[in-house]
């Protein structure tokens, strides 16, 4: 109904404006001018309009900087994560300082240049060395961009491990996520959506040798300092493994199996005790309080990041990042495949 109500009024202005503009139209008719004809009044008022929308629109900028930057996420809790945030830096920080020299230029000149009457514009037909400025600089810039964002993208998706990766499953459905750990073998057994029967709902191969030791847990433990392989499934659609403390995002993809590997580095007891955490929650809880809902607390996820049907919204599950000794004591707790059949 409110998307009817919408488009009833949507549909009210734009009748409207079109009436104003015919109206303007016969009113210019009728006094013999010429709509279409800019006058130098004309050309001072829209440079003075451009200019002042131009400064707005760069305070703007910095509103936007301060009033969002305190929600942004904060450090990284991945090795590989602090040289993805370096490259997110580098090459924002150029945009930035670009837009920020730039725009006023263009303002400014549109403002300066605007149409006076009794000035006549000048017409410069070419100049060799603007052309060589504005187009060697800018390649040579990207070109530095690509060539680190590329080296960063290497040392992501081939990491050098100083030891073995624990393997852990995330296996993707609408609207959840399970994971399959590798028992101590640390090799995960074969499975297939088409073995799917009964309580067996990750189509684990029975058959397999290496089924036995696997185990089923409904939220992710990871062991700090020690690096981890993720390999991702899905069931029905494309899902998205977002993981974005550990900026990490790898697609499940039905059919064809994908994987992702980090190093977790910050604890999640230790993440909460980070001033930039505890200030972002202070202001959650603040707003939460005043709608008379529980306290949050942070905590590490994995989010959908694909628009995959109509809870999309909460397919996500909780990541614990502890020592490794806490790992290993959940890690026995939780119960195999074959004690789930």
């Amino acid at each position: 109904m409110n998307g009817l109500l919408i488009a009833i009024v949507l549909f009210l202005a734009a009748i409207s404006v079109a009436q104003i503009v015919r109206i303007f139209e016969l009113s210019s008719a009728l006094n013999k001018e010429d709509s279409n004809a800019v006058s130098p009044r004309d050309n001072d008022r829209q440079g003075k309009l451009l200019l002042i929308f131009g400064i707005l629109f760069e305070l703007s900028f910095f509103a936007m900087v301060y009033a969002w930057m305190p929600d942004t996420l904060p450090q990284p809790s991945s090795l590989h994560g602090v040289e993805y945030d370096a490259l997110w830096d580098i090459s924002m920080g150029t945009i930035i300082i670009v837009f920020l020299l730039v725009q006023p230029i263009l303002f400014y000149f549109s403002y300066k240049y605007r149409g006076v009457e009794g000035t006549k514009a000048s017409f410069i037909e070419h100049n060799n060395k603007l052309e060589m400025i504005w187009t060697v600089v800018p390649a040579l810039v990207l070109a530095v961009l690509i060539i680190y964002g590329m080296t960063t993208w290497s040392n992501t998706m081939n990491p050098k491990n100083d030891q073995q990766p624990i393997v852990i499953e995330v296996y993707a459905q609408q609207f959840k996520w399970t994971a399959r750990y590798a028992g101590d073998d640390n090799t995960l057994a074969y499975a297939n959506i088409h073995l799917i029967q009964g309580t067996n709902t990750l189509g684990v191969d029975t058959l397999d040798k290496n089924y036995a030791d696997d185990k089923i847990a409904a939220e992710i433990h990871l062991p700090v300092g020690r690096p981890v392989l993720f390999k991702f499934r899905s069931q029905d659609v494309i899902h998205s493994a977002y993981m974005p403390h550990f900026r990490a995002q790898m697609n499940c993809v039905p059919g064809v199996p994908t994987q992702f590997q980090f190093t977790p580095t910050i604890t999640t007891t230790d993440i909460r005790k980070d001033p930039e955490v505890i200030a972002q929650v202070d202001r959650i809880n603040a707003l939460r309080l005043s709608q008379g809902k529980d306290p949050y607390e942070y905590d590490y996820l994995i989010l959908c990041n694909k628009i995959c049907g109509a809870a999309h919204y909460n397919m996500q599950m909780p990541i614990v990042v502890e020592s490794v000794e806490q790992y290993n004591q959940w890690l026995k707790e939780q119960k195999t495949v074959a004690e789930t059949l």
